[in-house]
């Protein structure tokens, strides 16, 4: 036992990048935090990170604290950058009643990353940092949660959970006290994420979660909340709630902004009291590897391609083999030479037909691979399927504000 407790702090202490020392004894460690399985409404304290963003008094997103400065979010929460009635809850269990361990503060700043939103409905780097006009002080009940570093792996099926106030199901409010909920999803790799939403929904900026039957996701509400894994004794959060189609809907997980594609982002804001990284290192292999369908980043109009090329040279040889069997014919007798030009003549609507022949099956290939369009959401207003107890968050919508 005591051999096998110092390898894991071993294990650990690799994996920490240099960057992240100024978080890493406090980050991602909630002592109250005894999650194993299941779902259920969240005990207080299990998720000292989760941040309330409310406007005007009224929840509309989730955050995350990532050191006593700063909060984690997604950009479609905000679109403007004012910070007028903006206020972040830390330490809060629910919307309704009383919340003894619960801090507010107001927003001094708010910065979406600067590629978000740079093309229509893309929904790509959907990531934002909220300064907090001072910073929080630490307890049981609010703490910092541990970042994925670059170069994390996170393999479909490996363990996640998602919290947040948002809707329990599509249309369906958070009921009263309006208690934290969390629920516990499986990573979703992206290349079937992709086969899921079609072509192009899905970058690498980008990870998935959610069960193939649906019934647990993320909803309306939850946007910006944080999608989080446990490795060795701390949590890391891999995503920030993005978007998805509907809430629990089958083979529409929920999609996250991948938090590993951010630090450089990140640190240039905070420039000091950065938040602690740890590379996430999934075990064995990865069976989205092996995921192939039509709207996949896959081979397939590589292949049409290449179809087509061979097609024509062949074609083209085809042409070449006639053109000399004809000038030999030519060459050999003068009474024959009406006899080559037509096999030439011949051989030529050959190749031509051969070269159409190509073409069609390059265009068809083509409009074959080509995916069905899908509409999203973001997700500002809910968890779906978390359960209520947690296994009720909600469905989720486009953009889940």
């Amino acid at each position: 036992m005591a051999l096998s407790r110092w390898i894991s702090v071993a294990t650990l202490l690799t994996l920490l990048t240099p960057e992240s020392l100024s978080q890493l004894s406090v980050c991602g460690q909630p002592p109250l935090n005894t999650r194993i399985v299941g779902g259920q409404v969240a005990p207080e304290g299990n998720w000292p990170w989760m941040a309330s963003l409310t406007n005007s008094g009224s929840h509309f997103c989730g955050g995350s604290l990532i050191n006593s400065d700063w909060v984690l979010s997604a950009a479609h929460c905000f679109k403007t950058n004012n910070v007028r009635n903006l206020v972040v809850f830390l330490g809060r269990q629910n919307q309704q009643g009383s919340n003894p361990n619960e801090v507010q503060r107001t927003v001094m700043r708010i910065i979406n990353h600067p590629d978000y939103d740079t093309r229509p409905n893309d929904n790509d780097n959907d990531i934002s940092l909220l300064k907090l006009t001072s910073p929080v002080v630490f307890t049981n009940f609010i703490l910092p949660v541990c970042l994925a570093a670059p170069g994390s792996s996170f393999h479909s099926g490996t363990d996640a959970w998602v919290t947040g106030w948002g809707r329990i199901a599509s249309q369906v409010p958070l009921p009263d006290p309006k208690s934290l909920m969390e629920v516990e999803v499986p990573i979703v790799g992206n290349k079937q994420c992709t086969c899921d939403y079609g072509a192009g929904s899905i970058t690498s900026n980008m990870i998935c979660a959610g069960l193939r039957a649906g019934g647990k996701d993320s909803c309306q509400g939850d946007s910006g909340g944080p999608l989080v894994s446990k490795q060795a004794s701390r949590w890391i959060q891999e995503g920030v709630v993005s978007f998805g189609e509907g809430c629990a809907l089958p083979k529409r997980p929920g999609v996250y902004a991948r938090v590993s594609q951010y630090q450089s982002w990140i640190n240039s804001e905070l420039s000091s009291n950065l938040p602690g990284y740890i590379i996430f290192r999934s075990i064995g292999n990865d069976s989205d590897i092996g995921v192939i369908c039509d709207g996949a980043p896959a081979t397939t109009t590589t292949t049409a391609a290449t179809v087509a090329a061979t097609a024509a040279a062949t074609a083209a040889a085809t042409a070449a083999t006639a053109a000399t069997a004809a000038t030999a014919a030519a060459t050999a007798a003068t009474a024959t030479t009406a006899a080559a030009t037509a096999a030439a003549t011949t051989a030529t609507a050959a190749t031509a037909a051969t070269a159409t022949t190509a073409t069609t099956t390059s265009a068809t290939t083509s409009a074959t691979t080509s995916a069905p369009a899908t509409t999203t959401a973001p997700r500002e207003s809910s968890l779906s399927t978390l359960t209520l107890p947690l296994n009720k968050i909600s469905e989720l919508v486009p953009l889940r504000c």
